[in-house]
């Protein structure tokens, strides 16, 4: 059997045609799909089409990102594609095993990861992976909503109450921020901030300013590892219209964009981006601004690495 050329072929279906790959070497940033959401979203079902969706639309991104560095960031970070976590949606238990244990392997590997939900609830075992790591673990959630609700069980609005009180992040460190709109039931807010965390609402962003905001969130988590979650809904729909939960009221891609830009230099050590929900999209608007995100999000990496080294 001859082999075809190395120079004949290219990768396909990898987030920006970046190598595929199995394993990962210290220092490299690493793409991981989430295809997983729980099924239960009352009108909009489709944020396990996210990573899909992504990777197709990342071929109108490009590797360098002037704003934070004259920089091709993909091969300043060695960057490769894991393909998806092997999960089914709406079997809960199951996918949330798995994905914990891919996100262990990708950090224990030494990897930067920058994952591609999925809905909000993939987020809780990466933390859990996240936390045998850095046991100081810090999280900024950047989101419309919190999904830090009352109740019971696993889903998209108790995230980040398991996530409390489970113990593996330090939630007086940990940053909601963004967060619009209407609710369900009263007390969700004064719920959230009873957890511990900090919430900063997008009214109080919009009053305040990003740099207002971001020298807090600098002061408060004190060179911790930090883990950066971001629900595409933090952008308004007019931007964003592909999410789980549109909500209006949100920055513009512009403005969400230099909020992000803003957090260069915190030590992030790993990244979600979820709630790109397909199926509800506008000409793969959404999906190509969360590949712009995840762009961004190797580059906050990239700077922020020697702030926090992972210990051997």
């Amino acid at each position: 059997m001859t082999a075809f050329p190395d120079d004949l072929l290219v990768p396909a279906g990898t987030f920006m045609s970046v190598p595929a790959a199995t394993a990962i070497t210290p220092g490299q940033g690493v793409i991981l799909g989430i295809p997983f959401d729980c099924g239960t979203h009352p009108t909009r079902i489709g944020a396990r089409q996210g990573p899909r969706a992504i990777r197709e639309q990342s071929g109108l991104v490009r590797p360098v990102l002037p704003e934070l560095g004259d920089r091709d960031i993909l091969a300043a970070m060695d960057v490769v594609d894991l393909g998806d976590v092997a999960v089914v949606s709406g079997q809960t238990g199951p996918a949330l095993a798995a994905i914990e244990s891919a996100l262990d392997m990708a950090v224990a590997q030494g990897g930067y990861p920058v994952t591609f939900g999925g809905d909000g609830l993939v987020t809780l075992p990466q933390l859990r992976a996240l936390h045998r790591h850095y046991p100081d673990l810090a999280v900024l959630h950047i989101d419309a909503h919190t999904d830090a609700y009352e109740g019971e069980g696993y889903n998209t609005s108790t995230t980040f109450t398991r996530a409390a009180e489970e113990g593996i992040i330090d939630v007086a460190r940990s940053f909601h921020i963004g967060a619009r709109g209407t609710l369900m039931a009263p007390g969700a807010y004064d719920h959230t901030r009873a957890l511990g965390y900090n919430l900063i609402s997008g009214a109080e962003l919009r009053r305040r300013g990003v740099d207002d905001v971001v020298d807090e969130v600098r002061a408060r988590t004190e060179g911790r590892p930090l883990y950066l979650c971001f629900d595409m809904d933090f952008f308004d729909p007019s931007a964003a219209p592909g999410v789980a939960t549109p909500t209006w009221g949100g920055p513009d891609a512009a403005t969400g964009l230099d909020f992000l830009n803003a957090l260069a230099g915190l030590p992030i050590v790993a990244v979600d981006i979820n709630t790109v929900s397909p199926p509800h999209d506008v000409g793969g608007m959404t999906a190509c601004l969360a590949g712009h995100v995840a762009v961004t999000a190797l580059n906050l990496m990239y700077l922020g690495r020697n702030a926090h080294r992972q210990e051997a």
